[in-house]
């Protein structure tokens, strides 16, 4: 007997049209127009660009041998020495060894070709698209012979489900009813 009269209780208060506690009640209305809203979005999907630069290097130098400046060295003493009188032959000999020494090294850093390759570069671009997206309804409908407008988020069909609620013309604080 308590599962049937729980059961009716949640029935009276779930059914469309009763009084509720604060004097409103739900009804249907009528609708009479439901127009899409759209509203353009823009989305950004970036973009890998990529593609192949020929990039050019330049030539080092070769300096990975000792003979050019050897070389150098003894023939700048041979010179120096040629030049040199008494005393003076040592001096004239080493420095003619290390001036030769310097120029053959100079002379042995030969430059090397530069070459060329092909490197792949890549760059992210941004990449704007827009589209519209449906933000809901204007709804025009009919109530009690009154039109009246709204904005739902879904489309409601022949009919919406309107809240009515009931108050006192007179500035009257409280609204007492009597049930049947």
């Amino acid at each position: 007997m308590k599962k049937s009269t729980v059961f009716l209780a949640m029935s009276i208060i779930a059914a469309p049209g009763l009084v509720l506690a604060d004097n409103g009640f739900h009804d249907k209305a009528r609708v009479i127009s439901s127009q899409p809203l759209y509203e353009v979005v823009r989305v950004n999907q970036p973009e890998e660009r990529c593609w192949n630069e020929r990039v050019r290097h330049r030539g080092g130098y070769r300096g990975d041998s000792y003979t050019p400046g050897i070389a150098g060295a003894i023939v700048g003493g041979v010179v120096g020495n040629q030049f040199g009188k008494g005393s003076g032959r040592d001096a004239m000999t080493i420095a003619g060894a290390l001036l030769g020494a310097s120029v053959g090294n100079d002379l042995g850093k030969r430059p090397t070709h530069g070459y060329v390759t092909s490197e792949r570069r890549c760059e992210v671009v941004d990449h704007y698209r827009e589209h519209e997206e449906l933000v809901g309804y204007d709804v025009k409908y009919k109530y009690k012979g009154q039109v009246f407008h709204t904005r739902t988020d879904r489309d409601p069909g022949k009919f919406i489900e309107v809240r009515v609620s009931v108050v006192p013309a007179g500035g009257y604080d409280h609204d007492f009813r009597e049930y049947d």
